[in-house]
């Protein structure tokens, strides 16, 4: 199951922090959450993926690499 950014910002752990900064932490986790079982390789992609919608201006959310 995916967890959604809205997810992410009702985590206890930052629950306390200002809006903006929690909205940062939670951008933070999701983004790690992701990527903490990607090989090198799956990274380069993950985030050459990233710059290419953001230059496209196709910015989606990033879903996982599952191949190269």
């Amino acid at each position: 199951m995916n967890k959604t950014l809205d997810d992410y910002m009702s985590d206890p752990d930052i629950a306390n922090e200002p809006k903006a900064l929690r909205e940062i932490h939670a951008i933070r986790l999701m983004i790690y959450d992701e990527t903490k079982d990607m090989t090198a390789a799956e990274h380069t992609a993950y985030y050459k993926g990233s710059a290419d919608r953001l230059i496209s201006g196709k910015c989606e959310p990033v879903r996982r690499v599952t191949e190269i």
